[in-house]
This record gives C-alpha cells, sequence and structure tokens, in this order.
C-alpha cells in the first residue's frame, strides 16, 4: 500500500548534529511536501489572483513579489488553504510533531511557499 511518505520524492538535504528538530522537521517533511503539492499551490495562488480581480500579469516584478507576500500573510483564508494542504499530506506521527510547535511550523510553511511562489510566477 502506498503511504503518504512514499509519494514525497527524497531531497537529500544534509542533516547537521546542530540541526534543531524544527530544521529537521522542515527538511525531511515540509520540504519535500511542497514539492510534492507545487503544481497545486500554483494553480490555488494563480485562481486567487483571478477571484482578486488583479490584474497580476501586468504588474513589475516587484510588485509581484510585495502582493505574493501581502496575499499569504494577510488573506487569512488563502493562508489557511495553503497550510491545510501542507499538513494534509502529513502523517499521524509528523501531525504529532507539527501540533507542538504549530505557530513555528506554520511560519515556516508560509515563508517556504512565499519564496516557492515568487520564483515560479516571476
Amino acid at each position: 500500500m502506498t503511504t503518504k511518505i512514499n509519494l514525497r520524492e527524497s531531497l537529500n538535504i544534509p542533516i547537521s548534529e546542530t540541526s534543531t528538530p524544527e530544521e529537521k522537521f522542515q527538511n525531511q517533511t515540509l520540504r519535500p511536501i511542497l514539492k510534492l503539492q507545487n503544481e497545486l499551490y500554483l494553480s490555488l495562488f494563480t485562481n486567487f489572483t483571478i477571484r482578486q480581480n488583479a490584474d497580476f500579469n501586468s504588474l513589475t516584478e516587484e510588485k509581484k513579489n510585495i502582493f505574493i507576500e501581502q496575499s499569504l500573510q494577510k488573506d487569512s483564508v488563502l493562508k489557511n488553504t495553503f497550510i491545510g494542504m501542507t499538513i494534509g499530506m502529513f502523517n499521524l506521527e509528523e501531525m504529532e510533531i507539527y501540533n507542538a510547535e504549530t505557530k513555528i511550523f506554520n511560519k515556516r510553511i508560509v515563508t517556504m511557499l512565499i519564496e516557492r511562489l515568487k520564483t515560479q510566477i516571476n
């Protein structure tokens, strides 16, 4: 039977002895999930820009980056949808780790998504 972990690509990110548990979770769990869900994130954000009636494509690269940042930081529905798409790919053990530091991991998820969207949408 295929598990959620089997769906993810192994990224082979080196983990040092000085890595914090949060960094390990980010590199072993969050990054592979973000890579797996990438097309869905892009589609969701593209549809969000259309719903906002934003003429996103006519914006300069700098203004696109600002729009991306502000959208994910200020629009709680969008932000929570992205976070939900991410945590929906956790297994039970990962969910327990996430629950212990929800605020920290949510911030990491949003920060990584912002950077991912900036590099791929521009």
